[in-house]
């Protein structure tokens, strides 16, 4: 008998603090003493099984056979007992019984102490990426703190099973978030945001994963949802559910716009998300590293979605295309300012882009003047094939 007051003394520590089963653990161990026992003592007997009692005292004990005389019929002799030895053990014993003897090889305690902690430093590890896991699951979506650990070249990747290099190195960023490592790859990355060791951030959780090196953490920047769960966390209108985010347009590093609506007339949905002195943007934009936030005011009508959307140019009139919409297409026309219409496009189309993306339109935008002129020709072209007809 191999006594272990201390074993369980760990087991029910372990089941208190760390949530593991003490049941969970006891089955794990016995499976492990029954290898550790055939690697250590393959002359001996292979029906063995451990039995760990309430107080912890690992006993093994080994299946027999009773017979009259040691036969292959019966496997190796290791299996087998002489019906005058079972006796011993059970005066009732007959042949082709089996019973039930407790060995104690030598050198087992030592070995059982050895696989025992080993057991217990495995199981732990395997808990602590489960609770890891589980953790980082429920958070997906969602935002977390986190700091700059290191960054991780990675200059090729598998396509196809061929290993392809990149013309460019890609850099990971690996980040420490509290009780594991996130990696942020390249592409969730914002152009323009010049990371440093240390640095702390805010990521959006995108992916929790389970591999053979442990839980694996993936999480963005550049993504969308990042804003929009800013937003949640500095507006209690919007947690409370009285304003409502639409819709959320971004690209990364430079500008985002976001539709909101509000479910209570009273509540300017706009001002809730601006706050006092726009307290509430200016905390998002600081986070976002200076990028620009435009909210807008959400609607159902598409002259006034559109023309919120294309802030800060001043919209003249928005033409929806009837016959588009009929198929299920949203097309519109809209027309500014000579003066306004640079603002309006913004700055390699960004404006034009994201309010597209904010919308689901797709938007024409003219001048009043290219207008009338596209109208003139058109109409002039009209009249001229009228002509040709007769």
């Amino acid at each position: 008998m191999i006594t272990g007051n201390d074993l369980q003394i760990a087991l029910s520590e372990l089941e208190k603090e760390r949530g593991i089963k003490k049941e969970y653990m006891i089955e794990a161990l016995k499976g492990a003493l029954v290898h550790a026992y055939r690697k250590n003592y393959k002359d001996e007997c292979e029906n063995i099984e451990i039995i760990i009692s309430d107080k912890g005292a690992v006993k093994v004990v080994a299946t027999k056979i009773v017979v009259d005389d040691f036969s292959e019929e019966f496997g190796p002799d290791d299996n087998q007992i002489l019906l005058n030895d079972a006796k011993e053990y059970n005066a009732e014993a007959k042949i082709g019984d089996e019973i039930k003897i407790e060995i104690a090889p030598k050198d087992f305690g030592r070995i059982a102490a050895q696989t025992g902690k080993q057991i217990i430093l495995q199981k732990l590890r395997e808990a602590e990426r489960e609770r890891i896991l589980q953790e980082f699951a429920i958070k997906s979506n969602d935002i977390i703190s986190a700091s700059i650990l290191r960054f991780e070249k990675i200059e090729s990747r598998i396509i196809d099973g061929r290993v392809t290099k990149y013309d460019k190195p890609k850099i990971n960023v690996i980040l420490d978030i509290g009780k594991a490592e996130a990696t942020m790859p390249s592409k969730e990355q914002v152009k323009g945001e010049n990371y440093t060791l240390n640095d702390k951030l805010k990521v959006l959780v995108m992916d929790v994963k389970n591999t053979p090196k442990g839980p694996h953490i993936v999480v963005s920047r550049s993504q969308a949802d990042l804003v929009k769960r800013l937003f949640e966390r500095e507006v209690p209108e919007i947690t409370e559910g009285i304003v409502e985010i639409k819709s959320i347009a971004r690209e990364a590093g430079v500008r985002t716009k976001m539709a909101v609506w509000s479910n209570d007339p009273q509540v300017d949905p706009v001002g809730a998300c601006v706050g006092n002195h726009g307290s509430r943007v200016n905390a998002v934009v600081e986070e976002l590293w200076g990028e620009k936030v435009d909210i807008v005011k959400y609607a159902e009508d598409p002259h006034e979605l559109l023309t919120a959307a294309l802030s800060p140019a001043k919209v003249l009139k928005v033409i929806v295309n009837e016959e588009a919409v009929q198929m299920g297409k949203k097309e519109a026309i809209v027309l500014v300012d000579e003066g306004q219409l640079s603002l309006a496009i913004g700055k390699e189309g960004l404006n034009a882009r994201l309010a597209a993306k904010l919308t689901g339109w797709k938007i024409d935008i003219k001048s009043d003047k290219q207008y009338i002129i596209q109208m003139q020709d058109e109409s002039g072209k009209t009249t001229e094939d009228e002509g040709q007809e007769e």
